[in-house]
């Protein structure tokens, strides 16, 4: 789920800063407590995957799919529930355990936002959230990351299912074992492990090991942080996910 919440103006309230190419995406850490019990939650802190929940991984995607030059807009993706003193209508869904994030423009004038339409008799400033005030170039370009997100979304192939990775011994390469995504292989041209370094935002390196349901490695799985993820028929990529130990 993708909420657009105050997104209609690049411009900062001096009136002078602005990042007219750029959109926030805010992307909670680990789920509300009750999405995730308490065994599932200390599995993925004990292996440091508070930076890969659904909502990061999905946030993730959205960066791959939507910075182009068809776009042209830079998504901004800020490690954390939403800005302070602020919330928005993902919460409810990253609460009933649904992958959620929300778009904000870079730079905000509160004078716009949640103010009755007036203006101060002493300094003539003009408050409420206007049409004056917004950027429709600016608006445009941000529905086309929406669109390219949810596009690539919606045709992929899905989220393998049940993703694991081997810990019945210690060893220095890696195994993974996955089920298909919900609709099945039909769609799904083969699988991708992306990987990247523990203290890195995004994926740096991916790996395609064809129309397989488990694949070795060789690679530390103590050293890079892991992910599995679909390719679609149509070379689309699905939203990559956390491999979970099982001994």
């Amino acid at each position: 789920m993708f909420t657009n919440d105050i997104i209609g103006s690049p411009k900062a309230d001096d009136g002078i800063t602005e990042d007219p190419h750029t959109i926030r995406l805010f992307a909670q850490g680990l789920p509300p407590l009750g999405v995730e019990n308490a065994t599932a939650r200390e599995r993925r802190l004990t292996i440091g995957g508070e930076n890969d929940t659904p909502a990061r991984t999905l946030a993730r995607l959205v960066k791959e799919v939507a910075e182009n030059e068809a776009t042209g807009m830079n998504v901004s993706v800020i490690y954390r529930l939403d800005r302070y003193l602020r919330g928005g209508d993902h919460r409810p869904f990253l609460e009933a355990g649904f992958p959620a994030a929300r778009f904000t423009e870079p730079h905000e004038d509160y004078a716009h936002q949640h103010q009755d339409v007036r203006v101060d008799p002493q300094t003539g400033k003009q408050y409420g959230d206007l049409p004056e005030f917004c950027d429709f170039e600016y608006v445009a370009r941000v529905a086309r990351v929406n669109g390219a997100a949810l596009w690539s979304l919606a045709n992929s192939a899905g989220a393998p299912r049940n993703v694991r990775v081997n810990t019945t011994a210690l060893s220095n390469d890696s195994t993974f074992y996955w089920d298909p995504p919900v609709g099945g292989e039909e769609a799904v041209d083969g699988y991708e492990v992306v990987f990247r370094a523990t203290n890195a935002p995004f994926w740096t390196d991916v790996i395609d090991v064809g129309l397989v349901n488990e694949v070795t490695v060789d690679l530390s799985k103590d050293n890079v942080v892991f992910g599995i993820r679909t390719r679609g028929v149509d070379g689309f990529r699905g939203v990559a996910v956390l491999p979970f130990p099982v001994s």
